[in-house]
């Protein structure tokens, strides 16, 4: 992962991604017991949040005051909107209606937190506060399919998708972006851990929910 800031912040953090791995919705993940309606629940509210996370890059394209960070940014913007064609084929495989989806108040904290910063702050900023959603999102793919590398049960194609390279390899390019736009300040590690804590908060909210 490297020695830069994005990896030192993840490592002081550490204590988040743990919890996040041992929520309840991620060990159902895990072995395949966490109950459908959780999962669909979460993959409409997961769309609601990626269609925020896809605004927020295009912010940051936006603010982007350097002409060599606008195709990573472009790259990772992409990145999102792959994944929400993920969600769509989810969404008609388990017949979520992700039209009529209300956002959850755990949702809303997020997507709110995510493009005050990148309306208001820096390329810095904006990548303090997207980072750990990607490194967390690998990180759990990673460890799942270690955990449970044969499964065969409905979530697996969930694990599939965040323990893939492909997924890794966006994650180092938004740690990249970090570590070349953001300095080592209060601030930026304040976003980063309110990132990891907004996380947590999303995955408890929707299991036996």
């Amino acid at each position: 992962m490297g020695n830069g800031l994005a990896a030192t912040l993840w490592a002081e953090n550490d204590d988040l991604a743990l919890a996040n791995l041992n929520c309840a919705f991620v060990r159902g993940l895990t072995t395949g017991a966490l109950p459908l309606p959780d999962f669909q629940r979460y993959v409409a509210q997961d769309a609601y949040f990626l269609e925020a996370f896809a605004r927020a890059y295009a912010l940051a394209l936006v603010h982007c005051r350097t002409r060599e960070e606008l195709p990573t940014l472009a790259e990772l913007l992409n990145g999102v909107v792959k994944e929400l064609e993920l969600h769509r084929s989810y969404a008609e495989r388990w017949n979520v209606d992700l039209s009529t989806c209300t956002p959850h108040p755990a949702a809303l904290a997020y997507t709110e937190f995510l493009l005050a910063t990148a309306t208001l702050g820096s390329t810095g900023e904006t990548c303090a506060a997207m980072t750990p959603c990607m490194r967390l999102y690998a990180y759990l793919g990673q460890t799942l399919k270690q955990e449970n590398p044969n499964a065969t049960h409905a979530y697996r194609d969930w694990i599939e998708t965040y323990s893939d390279p492909a997924f890794e390899a966006l994650a180092k390019q938004v740690e990249g972006l970090l570590d070349r736009t953001a300095d080592d300040t209060p601030r930026i590690r304040e976003l980063y851990r309110r990132a990891m804590q907004l996380e947590l908060g999303f995955f408890t909210a929707f299991a036996a929910g």
